[in-house]
């Protein structure tokens, strides 16, 4: 069937034709864009026509890294603490959590009690004993972990640190690899069925498609992630193009198995809009917890040796060997890399990699808020992507947190979004969300372009030097985003040949104020020709 889309302001993000009026969509493909009269004109026998009323469409959005599993399940399954709780507010809500399910029947004795997140910036409040022991009083016997914003720290009650083994830890606070023993015990006593895990991607889905994102980048799946997304779509209920990146290694989800038994088993679960192409590292950890590995060091603290860099996860050598052994079987990489030495270590593998003659796989580096100057061109010279997450490094809780934990004049430089634009880098945009609250990609061309924080609650501009346009964020988080993932061709512009997946939105974003960008919703969202939001 044909269906015809007219009336509208169309930004389709294709360089050779960057204005329409309608579009055409045939079998799920863009079959013609650009005036009302020429796309009309194409209308056959029982076509739909479809009168947009001069509202604005553009491609669907494209997140490069996301956790769409972890943001479903959470949704479904988890406590949610409120957004800024300090302890007082996370302790009640552990509380009320508890003392409603219990009353549902939905907890039982015992049961666990997984929730986040814990905002970074209370890391202080929650990081005493006295702490522990207000989160031991509420929960009732039941083992509690929660989860910081970033999703890389835990905060565990005495029972579950005892369930997990893990003794001597006064406070509850666990770092990175430190949560793992209680990831997993937490993951072992709450299983998902099938039907659950299907029901949590599926749930995610439909929140992203709220916010028009039609195509996505899980950052670290696990077997059980790729068997919902082929599930979904063998059942034709996947309607999103989506690209799974496989864990190398694990520092902070408790994924069981990881490395060879995962990334070389992913081909199964390949279907039509779901691609196991990528494997995921974890490089370094999170500046906050000073995990981050940087050239320079950390400010000075009471825990930490002199000049304490931070360090990467693997050596250069076992770096450069795993990145290898996937490259022989076509697998491109996302390195989770925070500090600029992570960075650093990633182009110098991909440089030999490079010169070994593989050209064809792709690299990500994952968030690189910090990167050296000298680094930059090195990313366009050996095609590698900038992956950013600009809804956690705007002014808000992590920046605060790196504020103090690095000199003031190396925490104000992160993201150099315009010198990696100039320098000719692929920049694609990604949310982390749930590590952000929201998916919406509004929030992050918001930040792009104002440098800001665009919930206003947290004051001034971070490196506003490095601010770019409106179009060019908006390219971003679409065709930057879909090239990124290897989806160049499938999505992330309105061209003909390509699949039918665009937003409709409720204002022009190239006439608002950029200070209103992140309030711009989404009024429908198409996939392959099909709507699949209504708001």
């Amino acid at each position: 069937m044909q269906t015809i889309v007219h009336g509208a302001r169309i930004w389709t993000v294709d360089d050779t034709a960057p204005w329409g009026e309608a579009l055409a969509v045939e079998d799920g493909r863009i079959t013609a864009v650009g005036t009302d009269a020429e796309v009309l004109a194409t209308a056959g026998e029982g076509a739909e026509i479809i009168d947009l009323d001069g509202a604005f469409v553009l491609p669907g959005f494209a997140d490069v890294h996301n956790h769409h599993f972890v943001s479903g399940r959470e949704a479904l399954f988890e406590l949610g603490i409120p957004i800024g709780a300090d302890l007082g507010g996370i302790v009640a809500a552990v509380a009320g959590y508890i003392r409603d399910k219990e009353q549902t029947g939905e907890l039982e004795p015992g049961g666990w009690v997984v929730g986040s997140p814990w905002a970074s910036d209370v890391l202080e409040q929650v990081n005493t004993p006295a702490a522990l022991a207000r989160l031991d009083a509420v929960s009732a016997g039941h083992p509690v972990v929660l989860s910081d914003d970033a999703h890389h720290n835990r905060w565990a009650n005495s029972a579950a640190m005892a369930a997990a083994g893990i003794t001597g830890n006064p406070t509850g606070v666990l770092f990175e690899a430190e949560g793992l023993p209680v990831s997993r015990a937490a993951q072992e006593a709450v299983t998902l069925s099938p039907a659950e895990e299907q029901a949590a991607s599926k749930h995610a889905i439909g929140m992203l498609h709220s916010f028009g994102i039609t195509a996505f980048q899980d950052a670290g799946v696990s077997t059980q992630i790729m068997r919902a997304l082929h599930a979904l779509d063998t059942a034709g209920d996947l309607d999103a193009w989506v690209v799974s990146s496989m864990l190398v290694n694990d520092e902070i989800f408790g994924t069981d198995p990881v490395g060879d038994a995962l990334v070389f088993d992913g081909e199964r679960f390949r279907s039509a809009h779901h691609r196991p192409d990528f494997v995921k590292i974890f490089l370094d950890g999170v500046p906050p917890t000073r995990t981050g590995a940087f050239i320079e060091p950390y400010l000075p603290d009471d825990l930490h040796a002199a000049h304490h860099c931070g360090q990467t996860l693997l050596d250069p050598d076992l770096l450069l060997d795993w990145l290898r052994r996937t490259a022989e079987v076509g697998l491109s990489a996302k390195i989770h890399c925070t500090g600029d030495a992570s960075v650093h270590a990633v182009l110098g593998a991909v440089e030999a990699l490079r010169a070994e003659g593989f050209t064809t796989t792709r690299y990500q580096v994952a968030h690189g808020q910090f990167v050296l100057d000298s680094d930059i061109p090195r990313f366009a010279q050996l095609g590698v992507d900038a992956d950013i997450s600009p809804f956690i490094w705007t002014p808000g809780p992590i920046s605060e947190a790196i504020k103090l934990v690095l000199p003031p004049e190396r925490a104000e430089r992160m993201q150099p979004v315009r010198s990696q634009l100039d320098a000719g880098v692929i920049v694609a945009g990604g949310s982390d969300w749930p590590v952000s609250p929201t998916p919406n990609p509004w929030e992050g061309i918001e930040g792009l372009v104002t440098r800001q924080d665009p919930g206003g609650r947290y004051p001034g501009a971070l490196w506003p030097e490095q601010a770019i346009t409106r179009a060019e964020a908006i390219r971003v988080f679409t065709l930057g985003s879909a090239t990124s993932m290897g989806l160049g061709a499938e999505c992330g512009s309105l061209s003909v040949g390509k699949s039918a997946d665009f937003a409709v939105l409720d204002r022009d974003p190239f006439t608002v104020e950029a200070s209103e960008l992140a309030d711009i919703r989404v009024e429908q969202t198409w996939f392959a020709g099909t709507r699949v939001f209504q708001r």
